[in-house]
């Protein structure tokens, strides 16, 4: 072995050897005590972002206006006016639902889209339903008496058997990887994985199965029953925490409480959730009488999130803009 001065250093094969594991614990016990955002590459201290669009399928206003956003079309409806400085720059699909087949076609011709699974179990609209992909007899606990995925998370949770949601989420994987979707993260449609230790364990043992990353943002975990924690292994890969506008917010206070969001990330990787749509007649028809997260919503959402205001927010707080697939090489290093 030769040092910088160009000195032979003569070492016994157990001293190189003793030598090499100390390193390596070295490199190891540093490994652990890295920030997610310094495994990743970036600073301890920098604000990474996930601006990340739910729902994908569920609608094809919704898969319109996704595409828009992440394409950086400014105008709604518009053709023509793109900005290659995009920021809605992630999202997940729900595979069950109706406008799946198209935003599976759209990711075939755009591979290098950062699109994940919307893992879901729940059917909420008043007049619009959709089965699960399992529509045997040992799926029935997902479903009632209409056929229909359970509308709230607590008949979920009341109903569905541990068994069946397993087999359940692992059909929507196999479902879109036949329609040529590569995902790159999973995530639970309206928390439902979150709600019981052994939804969660399911959900865990999905991502680690396929190799993918699953949501689990670290702050919100840190208040879970300790048997939900204790599920957690190494392997997992937490983000810090997640943000979402919820059924309080007022169309008023829509663009100050984004912006508040944006002037105090904290530094670490945030994901902000949002949902994108048009306020046109398919989606105020599928969303009647349920105006949080109704039609009217969605296009505020689109409009703030493919806003000038919004990417000039970004880059006066210098917010890094992340991806989970650059979340997901960290897995298949692993």
């Amino acid at each position: 072995m030769e040092n910088q001065s160009g000195f032979n250093i003569r070492l016994s094969p157990v001293t190189l050897l003793v030598t090499l594991f100390a390193v390596f614990l070295g490199l190891a016990a540093k490994a652990e005590h890295s920030t997610l955002a310094q495994r990743l590459g970036y600073s301890e201290n920098a604000k990474l972002l996930i601006v990340h669009a739910d729902d994908l399928g569920v609608a094809h206003s919704v898969n319109r206006a996704t595409i828009d956003a992440m394409s950086g079309r400014e105008q709604a409806h518009s053709s023509e006016h793109f900005d290659s400085d995009t920021v809605v720059n992630s999202g997940s699909i729900m595979v069950p639902c109706a406008w799946f087949p198209e935003i599976a076609a759209h990711y075939r011709a755009h591979p290098e889209l950062d699109l994940g699974l919307h893992l879901t179990l729940t059917s909420e609209w008043k007049n619009y339903r959709w089965s699960g992909v399992l529509t045997d007899k040992a799926a029935s606990s997902l479903h009632n008496d209409d056929g229909f995925l359970y509308a709230s998370v607590e008949e979920v949770v009341q109903f569905a058997s541990v068994e069946a949601v397993e087999r359940e989420i692992h059909a929507q994987v196999e479902r879109a990887l036949q329609f040529g979707i590569k995902p790159t993260h999973l995530d639970s449609h309206m928390g439902t994985l979150f709600q019981t230790p052994e939804f969660f364990s399911a959900y865990l043992k999905l991502g680690r199965k396929y190799k993918l990353p699953v949501l689990l943002p670290a702050e919100s975990l840190a208040q879970a029953p300790t048997q939900m924690r204790d599920l957690l292994s190494d392997e997992d890969i937490l983000i810090d925490r997640f943000v979402m506008a919820g059924p309080e917010l007022s169309f008023e206070n829509w663009d100050t409480w984004y912006r508040d969001v944006l002037t105090g990330l904290k530094p670490g990787v945030t994901e902000i959730i949002i949902h994108a749509g048009y306020d046109d007649a398919e989606l105020r028809a599928i969303t009647i009488e349920h105006p949080d997260y109704g039609a009217a919503w969605r296009e505020a959402d689109f409009r703030f999130f493919t806003s000038d205001e919004f990417r000039a927010l970004v880059k006066q707080h210098n917010i890094q803009l992340i991806t989970w697939r650059e979340i997901g090489k960290l897995l298949q290093k692993g």
